[in-house]
């Protein structure tokens, strides 16, 4: 008899107990689909703020670029670093801060914000020639530059077009002057054993190659260039300078002088930082920097132009027109 009623207590038990088990596994289950509808949710919001930083990376320096203040303003162009095409401050940056900063009815002047040791005498070249080109199209919006640590040889190329030249007595400024400069290692690869092999296809195709030993000629033909860049270089600095210039022997050779002396020589004005410019001299505080900034999608576009470039110099290296 008891063992009957235990029968028939486990036969009542054995439904209730699958339909517990199946209960818990849809309930596991439902709990599985809410947790990966959760984090679903979570990385589509994720990738959406990605993309939309990334967005605004993009478009950024252009909305910041187009943004001004209703007020009147100094336009303020960085020259920071070294004046090379590719560079934060090559010529294409320069200028176009330049003209962006002209078109806007609100500015009251511009300030060239220079600390540069120099750089391409033809990226600064170009510069040069627009602020006079500018000067001369709007002869009612002041340019100054302002000297923070350095302005010398190409910055100071630049510097010497605008109105007026702003310096710290510790500034280093001057430096014109033009240079070249290489190694030579002819004799190394003769005490090394090592013989030179090289084709080319005109008398002076190899001009200067440091492994061949120097050739009286070339170097002549070259220092003759470096003369015409440096007398180019004067001339632009007396244009600019003009009857401020007290010159010296050494002023054109190459030298650096603090700002303090600069000002004594005639290659500064007076002194000053970019705000007590902006307030004292233009006569406000209101600054709006139109320095273009460059883009992600071009920084990423120039990287992978300069990885294709570097596979395609490696492909054709042994035939080349340098």
């Amino acid at each position: 008899m008891d063992k009957h009623q235990q029968t028939n207590t486990s036969d009542d038990n054995a439904p209730g107990w699958e339909k517990a088990v199946l209960e818990k596994l849809a309930f596991a289950a439902i709990d599985e689909q809410k947790r990966t509808r959760r984090w679903g949710v979570f990385f589509k919001f994720l990738t959406f703020a990605y993309l939309a930083v990334a967005l605004g990376m993009f478009i950024y320096p252009r909305f910041e670029a187009e943004m001004t203040t209703d007020k009147e303003h100094v336009a303020v162009i960085d020259v920071l670093g070294m004046i090379v095409d590719g560079e934060a401050a090559n010529a294409d940056v320069i200028i176009e801060g330049l003209r962006d900063a002209e078109k806007d009815k609100n500015t009251k002047g511009i300030i060239l914000n220079i600390n540069s040791p120099g750089g391409s005498a033809v990226q600064s070249a170009y510069v040069y020639e627009e602020i006079r080109r500018q000067k001369a199209k709007h002869p009612d919006i002041p340019i100054y530059s302002v000297v923070g640590d350095m302005c010398a040889s190409g910055g100071y190329y630049i510097a010497s077009a605008s109105d007026k030249i702003y310096v710290s007595r510790a500034s280093l400024i001057g430096s014109i002057g033009v240079i070249m400069n290489g190694f030579g290692f002819s004799d190394v690869l003769h005490k090394l054993g090592v013989e030179r092999r090289l084709l080319t296809a005109g008398e002076h195709k190899a001009m200067l190659d440091p492994f061949s030993p120097i050739n009286l000629q070339e170097e002549q033909h070259m220092q003759s260039l470096l003369d015409q860049v440096h007398q180019q270089f004067i001339a632009a600095v007396k244009q600019g300078r003009g009857d401020r210039l007290k010159e010296t022997p050494e002023m054109f050779s190459g030298l650096v002088w603090t700002g303090e002396e600069g000002v004594k020589l005639g290659l500064a004005d007076d002194f000053g930082s970019v705000d007590s410019v902006a307030r004292d001299v233009l006569g406000t505080e209101t600054k709006v920097n139109f320095t273009p900034q460059e883009r992600l999608i071009d920084r990423l576009a120039g990287k992978f132009g300069a990885s294709f470039a570097h596979a395609m110099g490696t492909a054709i290296k042994s035939i080349n027109f340098q």
